[in-house]
């Protein structure tokens, strides 16, 4: 549906991210919902989701809370709200899915976004995809360097990876 989404014209790109990207590197992880990031054509309107949701409902899919319901799936659409969920979106990977491909945000952009958010299951997120070897703590300094997150990259080091 996101493919179709993109050749449409309603999204210009897309990638799935938050925990069940994170399954692509770690071990299965529980999540409510799937998160997309998305670049839409009109990002100032007031309803920048809109065409999402008029696409969603002309296919049967309808809101649910902060979600639509998409067959078994729950999906949150987020629209990039920072260089770093752009540049996430942009460098994103392809996956394969029965053999239907999508776009997945790589390890260590996953690392950074949960960097840049903070919270409890966000740092774990972290410890997971270091403990998967799918990402290096060397990898993640310089990205967070890179998007202004050197600070909390050197306090989550100190809480959660000095000895």
């Amino acid at each position: 549906m996101l493919n179709e989404m993109q050749s449409a014209g309603v999204i210009q790109n897309y990638a799935l991210f938050g925990a069940t990207a994170q399954m692509r590197y770690t071990e299965p992880v529980a999540t409510l919902d799937a998160d997309v990031l998305v670049a839409v054509p009109s990002p100032d309107r007031l309803d920048a989701l809109g065409g999402i949701y008029e696409f969603c409902a002309a296919k049967g899919y309808h809101p649910e809370g902060e979600a639509i319901q998409v067959r078994a799936w729950p999906v949150q659409f987020v629209p990039v709200f920072s260089p770093l969920t752009r540049e996430a979106m942009e460098q994103a990977e392809t996956a394969d899915f029965e053999d239907v491909p999508f776009r997945v945000v790589r390890a260590d952009y996953l690392a950074v976004i949960a960097l840049s958010v903070g919270r409890a299951k966000d740092c774990a997120r972290i410890l997971a995809l270091l403990e998967s070897d799918s990402v290096s703590r060397e990898e993640i300094e310089r990205l967070a360097v890179r998007h202004g997150l050197a600070e909390a990259w050197r306090r989550f080091e100190r809480r959660f990876l000095n000895d």
